[in-house]
């Protein structure tokens, strides 16, 4: 037998099978195939085609690129082109200045940031508005370029309006100008405006050296103080208040109605630029009507330039809310940029005459921008006043509760600080409104006669006439030097029909407010006063303590003064006034610019600055010597024009 054939060797190995119906997992599917394959069994009919297909799809792929290439093309060139264009009008600019120069000094100079002091003020005040607020930074932008053209900016730029956070209605928004109504001032200066500007030739030379006062303290704040509040002209620096140009404000009137026409320009550019109401500050209801909202009313009403007009009633909205009280009688301070209105920290009370001297502003407002809330605001102050119990023969106490809506503190009457311009403004919207509110009238002359009965008083041994002050049945030989305004205001109810008795009282008076400054070694009154009221040898009609001394530059004496040889012609008024001004120039003027309040009126070797210009020297002193000085009845007409109680005139409202 033959033995068995040897096994092949073994092998191991995997084998698949792929079916054109199947996939590996039994999963139906294609079977892979090799494309070359695949396009060799095609025809060459077949191959042709698509190569024809895929050639005329390449083609259109490019002409499609060419096409939208060229578009994207055109628009990166207009792009790029757009900042070059210039448009059909385009705005007026100046050319670039370098920094070193002062941009205040140049018109359309875009704001810069003031530089930090770090002695002055607190740190939140800031002469700009803050960065982060880029609306109205784009508003006053808008502004200047449309001022630049000679056009105003449209409503439609500058308007915007939220529902209060206080109230159910709409109010404008903070920052941004409410729509303007139809005014009924001219849009140009009235024929008495342009009057008031009087030329240097038709300058006497006391108005000149009015001028000439004017221009060194100016000179002092354009250097130390630019765009602050008060000048300290001592230690060349400045002070603020509410940060808004408080002394620039008050002097617009005064530089117009002095001639200064470079000033006035040069300030009218700081309004436009720079002073912007949008800031995290309490202001003072009071304070800020009078001397903010006053004196942009007056330089619309004196130069007829409609950017005042602006800036009065969008300062004017932002106060607003003081008067959301439960009694209607307004807070003391207001935040201009929350809206926050309260009372002072220490009390609920404001005083009276802080909120029944605010109505010359407010209704002059209403009737210029046809909006009522302003004047409706301030006469319901008023109403509610004159029907309050605790007044003695028409006089008021000092302070009144603004929750309650009652006076508060009973029994104590001064024509003094925190009393004193109440009765001023009695008989002032009494003349401002035609003389037509018989109640105005009737409370004022009610005044007038419970100030005869209860605080007028004799000196001794010069017989001076003089008004005290009244404590729960107890009379005080007191006077404050703001007690002076009070021969003005009498003399002028005397000149529109009142008593005549009212204009002897008024001469009377002025005698004793001329003593309280010539009895002064300086020629200046202090700031309070005592009268003698015994016969006592080698003792003075005016006593002085020595905590009551200094003097603030303040103008109740020569404002009276004005009053007084404007409708008396008697020229010794004028020669009290020269007088009052050359103690000024002697005691209170700085070398290197600006005046200062002094300490002590009775020491002339040693009068001891005080370091600090208050507004109201520029904005009231200056001006009532300047139009103490002038022989023209019509430069600032008493029968046109009233004047409120900083010093700014507003026009008598013309009979309907």
């Amino acid at each position: 037998m033959y033995p068995p054939p040897p096994l092949p060797p073994r092998r191991d190995f995997i084998s698949v099978t792929l079916s054109p119906d199947r996939s590996y997992d039994g999963v139906p599917g294609l079977r892979r195939r090799s494309f070359w394959r695949k396009w060799k069994q095609l025809s060459r009919l077949q191959r042709n085609v698509v190569l024809f297909l895929l050639a005329f799809l390449m083609l259109c792929g490019l002409l499609s690129y060419i096409s939208v290439a060229d578009e994207w093309k055109a628009v990166g060139s207009r792009s790029a082109e757009g900042p070059k264009m210039r448009p059909a009008n385009p705005p007026v600019l100046p050319a670039p200045r370098r920094a070193a120069e002062n941009p205040e000094t140049f018109a359309g100079a875009s704001p810069q940031k003031p530089p930090r002091h770090f002695r002055r003020g607190p740190p939140n005040l800031q002469i700009r508005a803050p960065d982060g607020d880029a609306k109205d930074r784009r508003q006053e932008e808008a502004q200047r370029r449309a001022e630049a053209v000679g056009q105003a900016p449209r409503e439609d730029e500058v308007q915007g309006s939220r529902v209060s956070r206080r109230g159910t209605g709409p109010e404008p928004e903070q920052g941004t100008q409410p729509p303007l109504r139809k005014t009924e001032a001219p849009a140009r200066p009235s024929p008495q405006a342009l009057g008031t500007r009087n030329s240097p030739a038709s300058q006497n030379e006391r108005q000149k050296a009015v001028v000439a006062a004017f221009r060194h303290a100016w000179a002092g704040y354009r250097k130390f103080a630019w765009g602050h509040d008060e000048l300290k002209p001592v230690s060349k620096s400045f002070s603020e208040w509410f940060g808004l140009g408080l002394t620039l404000i008050d002097a617009l009137d005064t530089m117009w109605i002095l001639g200064l026409k470079k000033e006035f320009e040069e300030a009218r550019k700081w309004v436009s630029q720079r002073l912007l109401f949008q800031k995290n500050v309490d202001v003072n209801l009071f304070e800020s009507t009078i001397r903010i909202l006053g004196g942009l009313l007056s330089a619309f009403h004196l130069s007829g330039d409609v950017l005042f007009l602006k800036k009065a009633e969008d300062f004017g909205n932002r106060l607003m809310p003081a008067f959301q009280t439960p009694s209607k009688i307004p807070y003391s301070d207001v935040n201009i940029g929350t809206g926050v209105a309260h009372p002072p920290r220490w009390t609920s009370d404001s005083t009276v005459a802080e909120v029944t001297s605010i109505q010359l502003e407010f209704r002059e407002l209403s009737r210029l921008t046809g909006v009522k809330k302003f004047q409706e605001a301030v006469e319901e102050v008023t109403r509610r006043v004159h029907s309050l119990r605790g007044k003695k023969d028409g006089l008021v106490p000092m302070f009144i509760n603004t929750n309650s809506g009652l006076f508060t503190h009973l029994g104590v009457f001064t024509l003094g600080a925190r009393a004193d311009s109440y009765y001023e403004y009695l008989l002032k919207q009494w003349i401002q409104g035609g003389k037509k509110e018989t109640q105005l009238l009737e409370d004022y002359l009610e005044a007038v006669e419970g100030i005869k009965k209860h605080l007028l008083h004799r000196s001794e041994p010069g017989k001076l006439t003089f008004v005290g002050e009244l404590a729960h049945g107890r009379f005080s030989a007191k006077m404050d030097h703001l007690v002076c305004f009070l021969p003005g205001t009498l003399a002028l109810g005397a000149h529109h029909g009142l008593p005549a008795d009212h204009m002897e009282l008024a001469r009377a008076l002025m005698d004793t407010c001329y003593q309280m400054n010539r009895q002064m070694e300086t020629g200046l009154s202090p700031e309070i006063v005592h009268f003698n009221l015994h016969p006592q040898k080698s003792r003075k009609d005016v006593q002085v303590k020595a905590a009551d001394r200094h003097n603030l530059l303040r103008p109740e004496t020569v404002e009276s003064l004005f009053y007084l040889y404007r409708l008396t012609g008697d020229r010794k008024y004028q020669d009290w006034g020269w007088e009052i001004l050359r103690s000024f120039n002697t005691y209170t003027r700085v070398p290197s610019g600006g005046y200062s309040s002094i300490s002590n009126v009775q020491d002339p070797r040693s009068p001891q600055p005080r370091d600090k210009m208050e507004s109201f020297f520029l904005g009231e002193t200056l001006k009532y010597l300047y139009l103490l000085f002038s022989d023209d009845p019509d430069l600032l007409s008493l029968d046109t024009y009233v004047f409120n109680t900083e010093a700014h005139p507003l026009p008598v409202w013309a009979p309907s």
